[in-house]
C-alpha cells in the first residue's frame, strides 16, 4: 500500500513538471521567420551571409520533409495581428536586398518546393549596372509566380538610425513604399528595417506609412515578441549548413536562447 503511494505521488511529480517545462516553453516560442541574404553555387567563407545553392536545397527540403507550415510573412502578421493562435510548426521565409541570385539559384528551388518566400527590397538598387540585383522584369516573373510576395527595404542601404533629417526618413519610408505599389501594381504591406535597427521615431513613421507589419533581425529580449512592427527574424549564414543547426534555428525556441546567450 506504501509502494503504491510512493509511486502514485512520484508519478504526480514527474507529471507536474512535464506541465510547468511544457507552459515555460510554450511562453518562450516564438515563431520563426528565417532571413536569407545570398544564395550562390558556392558559400563565400569571407561572406558569412551567403549560403550555398546546396544547403539551400537542403533546408527548403528539410522544411518541407518535416512538416512545416511554411506561409507567406503576411499571414504571419495577421495571425498575431489579430491575436489568433499560429498553427504549430509555421515558419515564414525572407530575404533582404533583392541580390539577383535570389532569382538565378534560390527561385528555382522554391518553385520546386512550392515555398513562397518574402523579398525585401532595397529600390535604388533595383537593376544597377553591376548586375548584383534584381531587376524590375526579374521582380515582376518572381511575384507572377505567385510565390513571391516584395517588401521594402527603404530607397537605400543606408541604417534608417544614421538618418537625423526627419524629411529623408519620411522619404526613405513612404516613398519606397508607393514607388514599389506602382511597379508591382499592388498594394505593399511589409518593411524591412536596413540593418535591422529601428526606434520609436522610426517605427511611427512605418506605421503612418500604411504598412502591415515590419522585421529586424536581433533587436533583443527588451522587445515583444509579438510587435508586427518588430518582428524577429533569425539571420541563416554558413554555420546553418548543418541541418542540426539548421533545426534548432527553425524550432521556435531559438530566439529564447540567442537573446539569453547575447546577454550573458
Amino acid at each position: 500500500m506504501f509502494k503504491s503511494k510512493r509511486i502514485i505521488y512520484l508519478g504526480s511529480f514527474i507529471l507536474l513538471i512535464f506541465i510547468s517545462a511544457a507552459y515555460f516553453l510554450k511562453q518562450k516560442y516564438v515563431v520563426p521567420i528565417i532571413m536569407y541574404h545570398s544564395v550562390t553555387p558556392e558559400a563565400n567563407p569571407e561572406n558569412r551571409l551567403t549560403v550555398s545553392t546546396a544547403a539551400f536545397r537542403r533546408q527548403m527540403r528539410f522544411l518541407k520533409s518535416f512538416g512545416y507550415n511554411i506561409v507567406p510573412l503576411e499571414e504571419i502578421a495577421a495571425l498575431i495581428r489579430d491575436k489568433k493562435k499560429v498553427p504549430a510548426k509555421t515558419i515564414a521565409v525572407t530575404f533582404d536586398d533583392g541580390y539577383i541570385d535570389n532569382y538565378t539559384y534560390a527561385f528555382p528551388v522554391l518553385k520546386e518546393y512550392k515555398i513562397p518566400a518574402t523579398i525585401f527590397i532595397i529600390v535604388d538598387e533595383v537593376g544597377r549596372r553591376q548586375n548584383d540585383r534584381l531587376n524590375w522584369s526579374q521582380i515582376e516573373e518572381m511575384q507572377k509566380s505567385g510565390l513571391i510576395t516584395f517588401g521594402s527595404h527603404c530607397l537605400g542601404p543606408v541604417p534608417l538610425k544614421e538618418i537625423s533629417s526627419a524629411e529623408e526618413l519620411k522619404r526613405q519610408i513612404f516613398d519606397s513604399k508607393k514607388i514599389l505599389e506602382k511597379k508591382l501594381a499592388k498594394p505593399l504591406n511589409l518593411f524591412s528595417y536596413p540593418g535591422g535597427g529601428f526606434d520609436d521615431r522610426i517605427k511611427r513613421q512605418v506605421i503612418e506609412a500604411g504598412y502591415m507589419a515590419a522585421v529586424t533581425t536581433s533587436p533583443g529580449r527588451k522587445f515583444s515578441d509579438w510587435d508586427i512592427f518588430a518582428l524577429k527574424r533569425l539571420r541563416i549564414s554558413s554555420t546553418s549548413d548543418n541541418l542540426f543547426v539548421f533545426w534548432i534555428e527553425t524550432s521556435g525556441f531559438y530566439t529564447f536562447l540567442k537573446e539569453h546567450r547575447d546577454d550573458d
